[in-house]
């Protein structure tokens, strides 16, 4: 099976362009052209953009019934995620997760001081209810939004309210996967007029025990439980003037940290919560001076809190630990035309992130009350002040189409480590600061074909996890480290798109020099319960080089074929060893239908073997001895959308087969059944 796909992901495209394109009708339905914001904080058709991207839509979302947000960019071309437990979820993008991709809801930075190097769960921390569209940036992002887009960014939009005539109403929407894998059920209520439109929504969620594939059987534990609430409002303020509110919350209860049990002798490891609240106003302002045609401003105020119990079987205590983390955040963005073939974005961001952390130590013969307050994961009170200056410009001329940007960066790090660690410094204050810019060229070859080719360097500034961590991470214990500066990075990028009514293809290749990488270094001789210790050093500089292909063909005006595929090879240059956790050859084929409200999918998810191993991946017991095997998913989805009444089901891993994404945690889900059904009225 897998010999007939790599077949048809290196001989389909010259098939079409040999033999089909000529048939052609003339009344066949246009390939959908998505409109990409991310890239270049402009509304852009995503064909005329000089960078490789990937979307994720309304449509796709309900008819792939995705458990969460991660889960939801599964298959996407460029995307692979990492699963440590079956509450989390984390992205790759060109080889690259956790603090070394940028996370943004809505243009605003979810990630944060505490964000950690390799895979995190806080990509699952937004209700997928909730999201609208996503927009994944890949290898570029840093001039754009800040720190952190090293592999790229992944850019999620909550539904947006339009003003219409005045109207009301109400949706009810209920999900269930056997085997007691999940229930859902999601309230939603919406106003609408003219000047104010409103819409709040209520999820309750229960996941039971991941079952995996063939022999795995019932992960337990896995299951846990969530909750969420949102509310969004907008007003009109005159002509020219609107302000959008919006609040969000989601509660994660009792998340088990499956490996750590079943793995590493403990009785218990829970996130038990985890939580994550966000609200913030936007103000828009458009004018008919073209110097400032737009204005946004953004005041955002989030908070994460995420509290940790465990116990390892034969330990004298358990243990709980809580991290509460408050963000504040202020944007504002100038949207300017200065000819027909010039414009550009200038603007200003803030943002301030305050770390409480604490940890409980209780003799597990005693009580809370016999509790113990010890220094947390973090240094309690710790404070990091994130400022830039941006400025953007796009130019149109013609046959040329340019990306041009520069964006300065200064960060101010507080922290006052108490611990009686061996690398206690006591007051540390670091300002590390960064220059970045970036340089993109499209070129239009006929009617129907661009090439594009781009430049770009990128940041991420250490932050409070990367210096201040004390305990266990991982499998590993952390001491902290306070001597760190900026990881940097060069990305090169040429590719190609073909556009018709039919067909649409893009291809790419790209190459990526990292320097200044943050790595965990093991401090020899140290144990901590006989845990190894490390802590972090500016000592790996790497390279990252691939291809990627994403091919959508209209076979008809019902049938949608759809091919995607992705290769990333990771080198450790001063170790002399592969990159950490790079994914292996992963990609996508899918035949769509739709007609009148009803659809049909049928789609084959595919893994290589990843063999090629640091030696930091032999030693995570996440991943078998060898390297993780390949896999090849069937998966089938339909349904019908309606005005009233939408359902839609699925039949996921028919073929039972017992897999593992790379690095992961747990197994995927085994052969499943599931069944979602919507009533608006």
């Amino acid at each position: 099976m897998r010999t007939t796909i790599l077949f048809l992901f290196f001989g389909m495209p010259m098939i079409i362009f040999g033999q089909q394109t000529a048939a052609v009708k003339k009344d066949s339905v246009d390939v959908l052209e998505p409109v990409i914001v991310s890239a270049t904080r402009q509304v852009t058709k995503g064909y005329l953009l000089p960078f490789s991207y990937s979307t994720v839509d309304a449509k796709t979302i309900h008819q792939k019934g995705s458990r969460t947000t991660p889960e939801t960019l599964s298959g996407t071309t460029g995307v692979f995620i990492q699963k440590t437990n079956h509450g989390g979820g984390s992205a790759f993008i060109r080889g690259l997760t956790g603090n070394q991709t940028l996370i943004l809801l809505d243009g605003i930075r979810l990630n944060n001081g505490t964000f950690r190097y390799g895979p995190n769960q806080y990509l699952n921390t937004v209700d997928l209810y909730t999201v609208d569209k996503i927009e994944v940036i890949k290898g570029s992002g840093s001039v754009q939004y800040g720190s952190d887009a090293l592999g790229g960014v992944i850019q999620l939009f909550s539904r947006d309210l339009s003003f219409q005539k005045k109207s009301f109403h109400a949706t009810a929407d209920v999900k269930a996967v056997s085997s007691n894998m999940e229930y859902t059920g999601r309230g939603e209520i919406a106003y609408q007029s003219e000047s104010f439109v409103f819409s709040g929504g209520y999820t309750n969620r229960t996941f039971g025990d991941l079952y995996g594939g063939d022999t795995t059987g019932r992960q337990s534990p896995s299951g846990y439980s969530e909750q969420a609430f949102d509310a969004k409002m907008k007003l009109r303020l005159g002509k020219q003037t609107t302000v959008s509110m919006v609040h969000q919350y989601v509660q994660q209860r009792s998340v088990p940290l499956y490996h750590r049990i079943k793995l590493e002798n403990y009785a218990y490891y829970d996130f038990a919560p985890q939580e994550r609240s966000m609200s913030y106003v936007k103000l828009e302002n458009t004018s008919t001076q073209l110097w400032r045609q737009a204005i946004n401003l953004v005041l955002s105020s989030q908070q994460s809190f995420e509290k940790r119990n465990y116990f390892r079987n034969g330990n004298a205590n358990r243990f709980s630990e809580e991290d509460k983390v408050t963000i504040l955040g202020a944007t504002i963005d100038l949207a300017s035309v200065w000819s027909k073939q010039w414009l550009s974005n200038s603007g200003i961001e803030y943002y301030h992130d305050r770390v409480n952390s604490v940890k409980y130590q209780v003799p597990i013969s005693g009580s809370a009350a016999n509790a113990q307050i010890v220094r947390g994961l973090y240094p309690d009170g710790a404070g990091n002040h994130n400022f830039s200056i941006y400025s953007l410009h796009h130019f149109n001329m013609g046959v040329f189409t340019i990306e041009a940007g520069v964006r300065y960066n200064a960060l101010s790090i507080q922290m006052t480590d108490t611990s009686k660690s061996v690398t206690s410094v006591g007051e540390v204050n670091l300002k590390p600061a960064s220059l970045v810019s970036n340089l993109a060229l499209g070129v239009q070859l006929h009617k129907q074909s661009r090439l594009y080719t781009t430049f770009s360097t990128g940041y991420r500034s250490p932050n409070i996890d990367d210096m201040g961590t004390l305990g266990l991470v991982d499998f590993r214990y952390e001491v902290p480290a306070y001597d760190l500066s900026p990881e940097k990075s060069y990305h090169t990028e040429i590719g190609y798109r073909f556009k018709n009514k039919q067909l649409a293809i893009t291809t790419s290749f790209f190459y990526m020099h990292l320097s200044n990488l943050i790595t965990r270094v093991q401090v020899q001789g140290l144990q901590v319960n006989g845990y190894n210790v490390y802590t972090k050093q500016n000592s790996q500089e790497s390279y990252i080089k691939g291809a990627e292909l994403d091919l959508t063909y209209q076979l008809s005006d019902a049938f949608v074929f759809h091919l995607g595929g992705a290769h990333v090879f990771g080198q450790n240059l001063s170790g002399k060893e592969p990159m950490r956790r790079i994914p292996p050859f992963n990609g996508t084929v899918q035949i769509r239908y739709e007609n009148h409200g009803w659809y049909m999918m049928l789609e084959d998810m595919l893994a290589n073997a990843q063999t090629r191993l640091a030696q930091g991946d032999k030693d995570d017991n996440r991943i078998p001895a060898g390297g993780t095997p390949g896999w090849n998913l069937i998966n089938f989805y339909g349904g019908y959308r309606g005005n009233v009444f939408s359902f839609s089901a699925g039949l996921q891993n028919i073929q039972n087969t017992d897999y593992r994404t790379h690095g992961s945690g747990i197994n995927g889900m085994g052969r499943s059944v599931w069944l979602s059904c919507s009533v608006k009225i």
